[in-house]
């Protein structure tokens, strides 16, 4: 870590909050999921915070399956806003944050991602970013008139050539393109356009964009891959990606792989950032950061509990929530199974306990405790060389900004690790990347 170097901290907000009973909770606003002035006010907290940028995750269909039954009716992850169009609206109404949203690769057309988030990025003066994704459950098939899902390597081979063909489109103009010169009736120097002639395998694009070349150059290009596909686009492509590591070890073997990558591609570490994804409980003391961690585990429906466990031990709601887990024989998975299995067995967890340990990160890293508690771990990684900053998934909105305010924030402050002032208007110069030219 360079001396004045300093953390790059994003707010992740889809739906109420990353917590399953987030909606449940007493000061979530229940509808906030479908309530853009829900939205708004959040985005305006974490500009108001000085946090780099937004991010909303994306699924085109309802993901979740409806076992046991009753369980879909208790999630509150089925109705939300399309991401790009509140992108688009909170562009509008903020001045400084990033823009962040998924698209998938799957089930879009290069010309319809490279078109919008163009808009975006000119209509919020350069702070849009893609969020590069595959689809990949049977809900989304069906959504798109397909029975059965693309396949695993067809879907990252169809992703990489889509990033391929934005890429392209997004480079249809050089920056001083359009001279719009009335006296002479020329509105756009031709030696300046470039229309891209894409022809692949998965996709035949002639071009150009109807946009001009945006203020960042072209959006910031996000990424979220583990497996080996993922890590070549990212390396091959991104700006920024939110990892998944649960410990100081695996997250340094992540960064130093994918950033190890990036040099067969002509690109040095310092153009990517790797921001691992993280869910504070913070207070004043433990016992409080405990207590509103507590809250939440209490207010688990247990139906919705039961669905986290279904996919991997099978249908449990005949059993006694608080009897010891059983083994029905039949699981889909079985390593995942006896792990789990094993790890009930080990600790002396009932059905109950399972689901809320389960539940409690969903599926990602969690910390509670104090500010200093919360800021040393995440002082330690980046200084390890195993983040360049975090991608925050609060427990519950708004609430998590409000935390991540008045404890978290203050704290890296005072240790120099994060800004007080924007430093830049777009969001490639907040995050500390060099300037696009153009071809790069």
């Amino acid at each position: 870590m360079k001396k004045d170097e300093k953390m790059r901290v994003g707010l992740s907000m889809r739906y109420l909050g990353y917590h399953i009973a987030a909606w449940r909770h007493p000061d979530v606003p229940a509808a906030g999921a479908i309530d853009f002035n829900h939205f708004l006010a959040v985005a305006k907290q974490a500009e108001a915070a000085k946090l780099d940028m937004i991010f909303f995750a994306d699924g085109i269909g309802v993901r979740a399956s409806d076992e046991p039954r009753g369980s879909l009716a208790r999630d509150y992850k089925n109705a939300e806003l399309e991401p790009l169009t509140l992108l688009a609206a909170i562009g509008a109404c903020t001045s400084n944050i990033g823009l962040v949203a998924t698209a998938s690769t799957t089930y879009n057309e290069p010309f319809h991602v490279a078109r919008k988030y163009a808009s975006i990025d000119h209509i919020s003066g350069g702070r849009a970013g893609w969020n590069v994704v595959t689809s990949w459950s049977q809900q989304e098939a069906w959504n798109f008139s397909r029975d059965e899902h693309m396949g695993y390597e067809e879907r990252y081979e169809r992703a990489d050539e889509f990033v391929d063909v934005v890429r392209k489109l997004w480079d249809s103009w050089e920056d001083d393109a359009f001279v719009r010169d009335k006296a002479s009736g020329v509105y756009y120097d031709e030696s300046k356009l470039h229309t891209p002639h894409h022809k692949g395998k998965h996709f035949s694009v002639r071009g150009p964009l109807n946009s001009a070349r945006t203020p960042q150059g072209r959006p910031i290009i996000v990424q979220a891959g583990a497996n080996e596909s993922g890590r070549e686009i990212a390396a091959k492509n991104a700006d920024v990606v939110y990892s998944n590591a649960f410990d100081l070890k695996a997250a340094k073997e992540y960064y130093d792989d994918v950033k190890g990558r990036m040099e067969k591609y002509g690109r040095t570490p310092d153009q990517l950032l790797i921001m691992p994804g993280l869910t504070p409980y913070v207070a004043k003391t433990r016992q409080e950061a405990q207590d509103k961690f507590e809250q939440l585990q209490d207010l688990i429906d247990p139906l919705a509990g039961l669905a986290i466990l279904y996919s991997t031990l099978g249908d449990l709601s005949g059993y006694d929530l608080d009897g010891p887990v059983p083994d029905l024989g039949s699981q889909r998975v079985r390593s995942i199974a006896a792990n789990l299995l094993k790890m009930a067995e080990r600790d002396k967890l009932s059905i109950r306990q399972l689901y809320k340990r389960m539940a409690a990160g969903n599926s990602g890293r969690l910390l509670i405790g104090t500010a200093e508690d919360i800021v040393d771990d995440m002082q330690a990684w980046f200084e390890a060389g195993a983040a360049d900053g975090f991608n925050i998934c609060p427990a519950t909105l708004p609430q998590g900004v409000d935390d991540l305010d008045q404890f978290i924030l203050p704290e890296l402050r005072r240790r120099g690790l994060f800004r007080t002032e924007y430093e830049a208007a777009t969001l490639r110069g907040n995050l500390g990347l060099k300037p696009l030219r153009y071809g790069d």
